[in-house]
This record gives structure tokens, C-alpha cells and sequence, in this order.
């Protein structure tokens, strides 16, 4: 039985705990005395701590973040009470900036902050040797990256066949955008480009073809990004999948050259604009040239295969609905195949916080700690932009809807797709768990009763779609000459509550 056990809990299977790879990694002669176990959120806490304990473990070591924070705080509540003699260990970037700490952190032993790589081996070290420091919160020791011993061996043969592959060939960011935890980064530090390389060529002989990089600036350094996609390209097999987080306004001539040589199907920029308000971007602090964003948006969709992944916040300081709007117009006009509508949200930490006072930034108690208002954006109209960004993912982000959105969006997008989640909203009072035939179906009522599109237009528009999907059997509303009865006495009963949500 292992003597410590490190564990966290993914959102979902398909993901890898990239950093509890790293700290097995770099336990030395720890190592053959330590476990490591993956669960998801969606796995009971009970049942989490019951297969915890089956290790009979003197140390467990939790990795907690934003995502995953109420349910590791119930497994923590629940090992204190049957097993209060093991030590338990909390890092990762939700308990790495105290005093702004979860409570979580208060039923734990110890809280390494920042990295854990040096730290945390130190502290088990002391822990097994009966020789506790008396701090529970403990600095994470940086070191320099190439003292690191390579996570990538730690990946199993499942792990490279069903989930996603996490790699890194930097660390750190050298910019400040204010709502992200790397602004507190001094740089970005590259990992020598030789032994990178060497840990891809030996994932992709044992099987890795999905690659999904979490630099957080991957076409900073031309040269690296260059050779990092030369060396992809070498590759016989075309089943490569590689994603990349890229600087929207940052693609010299060599990197298209690079980008343009790929397939379609194989790379994903996730783009990540936030915003187009030079206001609103210089109050965050966050350097980015709108006109080259803009060029090389186009570039992309006209000159390259790449599927362009383009991150948009709603709910920065000083940001209304109005100005939301008119950076979702441009980006849409962009044509970008994917638009992540995000919801601003509160992490520990960041530096953003200093404006909470004065745009009266007012977040959710209850992780993920999303944005409920601000001095210029109302509760009312956040909670319709949370369930735009939902009705996006379904309509406009899921390739469901290629033949009708741009009928549904028309010359203002923002506006009529705004009007259109509204009214979908009205009919359901849901945003989940809607059935895709059911979803046809209030899509064509609300694109005839709310957005006056003829009915033959739409139900032409909606039959393309729904056939290319594949579906057995049609709609109501494909043999019907009007929305269905059920839809319209929806809209009629709610047409008082709509109008209230829309002041």
C-alpha cells in the first residue's frame, strides 16, 4: 500500500490531471511509495473517500481548482471525520493566494501554494519522518524548468487512446491581463526545445495523435512555434489533432507559412480576443493591437484550415450589455467556426479584483464564481447573457444550425440572437436537457413569432439541418403550416414576463 496518495477530481473523464503528473514525476525515491488516483466531479465524495482509504495512506495530496473546489471540500469533510490521523496536503491554483483562501484550506493539514514540484516532495519527506513544520501554509519552491524530471512518461496507454494528452513547451506568461492568474507570471519560460521534442516523438510512438498544448502564449516565440509545428508536419499520418492557445495579434509570415502546410481537421487555435473595447482593455491592462486581431482573424479563415476557437468575456469592468454587443458583432463578422461566450469570473488572486469596489463587481458566492453584476451590466441582464452563451453553444457553436444561423443572426447579431434566447428561454424555462428534435422545433418558433422569418424560409432553412444530422422521422413543425400550438400558447402566456426580462 502507497504511503501517500495523490488524487483530484477532473471535470470530466476525458480529461488528464496534467499537474499531479508532474508532482509523481518529481517525487524521487517518493515515488515507489506513492499513488495516484483520477475522479471526476460528477463521482459521489463518499465514493471518493471510501477508494481514498482503501490505500491506507499516511499522506493524501489534493490537487483544487475552480472547478472542482465544493466537491474536493466534501471528500476532505469526510475523511476528517473517519480518518483523522492522515495528513492532507491541498494545492493547485484555488488555495495558492492567502489570505483569499476556500474553506476547504481550514479542514486541511497543509496548503502548498504556487508550484509543488520541490515543495510538496519536501514536505512528505518531513511528514513521514515525524518531523511537521509548524506553518501550514507553505510556499511552493520554484526551479528552474529544465531541473524538472518529464510528466509525459506518467501517461498511460488508456490515457493516450480515450483522453486528452496535456503538453506544455513554456510555462508562464509575460502579459497582465488582469482576469488571468498568469498576469501574476514575471514570464514566460520556454522548456529546452531538444528534450520537448524528444518526450512528443516518444508519446507519438506509443500512440498519441491528439495534442492539446496549455502554453498560454504558444506563438510568442516564432522560432519555437515554427519548429514545434515542422516537427508535427513530419509525421506520416494525418490523424494528428493539435490545439494551441495563440496571441490573436501575433502571426509573422514564417508561422503562416508553417500553419498553412496542415490539413483540415488537424489544428485548433483557441484565439483568445476578451474584448475589442480599447477602454475596457487598457482598464484590465491587457496589451492587444484590435487591427491586427482583426487581420489576422481573416487570415486564418481565408488562408489556412485551422478551426479558430474565439474566447469573448462578458462582464469586465466597466463593460455594458451594450458594448458586449458590439464585440460580438465584430467577432462574428470575423467568421470564426467557434465563439466562447464566457462569463467573467472571480479567481483568487487575480489582479481584476481591485476594481470590485468601484464597477461594484458582485460575484457568486458558490464556485465557479461568476459575475452576478456590475455597476453596468444589471442581474437580470447577466442572467440573459449566461443563457445567450448557452443557447450559443447549442445553436450557434454546435454545427447543428450551419444552414440557419445566418437567418437567425441576419445584419445584427448580437441583437436578434439575444431576442432569439430570450424567446427560447420563455418557451422552456430551461437551458438543458433539451432534446435535439425539440430543439428544431423551438428554434423555428422562435425564429417565426420573435424574429418574423417566414415560416417557408424557415422550416426550408431547419429541414436542410435537420436532414444533415442524420435524424429519423421530421419535426411537427416541417408538416405543419404554423408553430405548434403547445409553442405558441408558451409565447403568449410569457410574452408579460419576456418584456420584463428585456427592460
Amino acid at each position: 500500500m502507497p504511503r501517500i496518495v495523490i488524487a483530484t477530481l477532473n471535470a470530466r473523464y476525458s480529461h488528464t490531471a496534467f499537474g499531479l503528473r508532474y508532482l509523481y514525476a518529481n517525487l524521487g525515491e517518493l515515488q515507489n511509495d506513492t499513488g495516484l488516483l483520477e475522479f471526476t466531479i460528477n463521482q459521489r465524495p463518499i465514493e471518493i473517500a471510501e477508494q481514498l482509504l482503501k490505500q491506507q495512506p499516511e499522506i493524501i495530496g489534493l490537487g483544487v481548482y475552480i472547478w472542482n473546489v465544493a466537491e474536493i471540500n466534501a471528500v476532505v469533510g469526510i475523511l476528517k471525520q473517519v480518518a483523522p490521523q492522515i495528513r492532507i496536503v491541498l494545492g493547485g491554483p484555488e488555495v495558492s493566494h492567502p489570505p483569499d483562501l476556500p474553506a476547504v484550506t481550514e479542514l486541511a493539514d497543509f496548503v502548498i501554494t504556487g508550484v509543488g514540484e520541490i515543495s510538496f516532495p519536501a514536505l512528505c519527506h518531513k511528514l513521514l519522518n515525524g518531523q511537521a513544520p509548524q506553518q501550514k501554509i507553505i510556499p511552493g519552491e520554484t526551479a528552474p524548468l529544465s531541473a524538472l524530471s518529464s510528466p509525459y512518461p506518467y501517461y498511460t496507454d488508456t490515457d493516450l487512446k480515450q483522453r486528452i494528452v496535456y503538453v506544455e513547451a513554456s510555462r508562464g506568461c509575460p502579459f497582465k491581463c488582469e482576469f488571468c492568474l498568469s498576469s501574476l507570471d514575471l514570464t514566460a519560460k520556454p522548456f529546452e526545445l531538444g528534450a520537448f521534442l524528444q518526450d512528443m516523438e516518444l508519446l507519438y510512438l506509443r500512440g498519441a495523435r491528439h495534442f492539446k498544448f496549455i502554453d498560454r502564449t504558444f506563438n510568442l516565440k516564432v522560432d519555437s512555434s515554427v519548429a514545434i509545428l515542422e516537427f508535427f508536419l513530419g509525421k506520416p499520418t494525418h490523424d494528428l489533432y493539435l490545439h494551441f492557445e495563440v496571441i490573436p495579434d501575433n502571426l509573422p509570415e514564417r508561422l503562416k507559412q508553417a500553419i498553412q502546410k496542415f490539413p483540415p481537421g488537424s489544428l485548433q487555435f483557441e484565439v483568445g480576443v476578451q474584448s475589442f473595447d480599447p477602454v475596457v482593455q487598457q482598464r484590465i491592462s491587457r496589451k492587444q493591437d484590435n487591427d491586427k486581431t482583426r487581420a489576422n482573424l481573416a487570415w486564418l479563415r481565408q488562408h489556412s484550415h485551422a478551426h479558430i476557437h474565439a474566447d469573448l468575456i462578458a462582464g469586465l469592468p466597466g463593460d455594458t450589455l451594450e458594448g458586449f454587443g458590439r464585440g460580438f458583432d465584430d467577432l462574428v463578422a470575423l467568421k470564426p467556426q467557434e465563439i466562447q461566450v464566457g462569463i467573467l469570473k472571480r479567481l483568487r488572486g487575480a489582479p481584476l479584483n481591485r476594481h470590485n469596489d468601484e464597477y461594484q463587481l458582485r460575484y457568486d458566492p458558490n464556485p465557479p464564481y461568476a459575475i452576478l453584476s456590475s455597476r453596468d451590466i444589471s442581474f437580470a441582464d447577466l442572467q440573459r447573457l449566461n443563457r445567450f452563451a448557452r443557447f450559443w453553444d447549442l445553436i450557434g457553436n454546435s454545427g447543428r444550425f450551419n444552414a440557419t444561423l445566418p437567418a437567425i443572426l441576419a445584419d445584427q447579431p448580437f441583437a436578434r440572437f439575444l431576442q432569439f434566447s430570450d424567446a427560447l428561454f420563455a418557451m422552456t424555462d430551461s437551458t438543458w436537457q433539451i432534446a435535439l428534435r425539440r430543439l428544431f422545433e423551438l428554434a423555428y418558433t422562435a425564429m417565426t413569432e420573435t424574429l418574423q422569418i417566414p415560416p417557408e424560409t424557415a422550416k426550408q432553412l431547419l429541414e436542410q439541418d435537420f436532414a444533415r444530422r442524420g435524424q429519423k422521422g421530421r419535426p411537427d413543425f416541417l408538416n405543419a403550416a404554423s408553430p405548434p400550438d403547445a409553442d405558441k400558447r408558451a409565447i403568449a402566456n410569457k410574452r408579460q414576463k419576456m418584456a420584463h426580462v428585456g427592460q
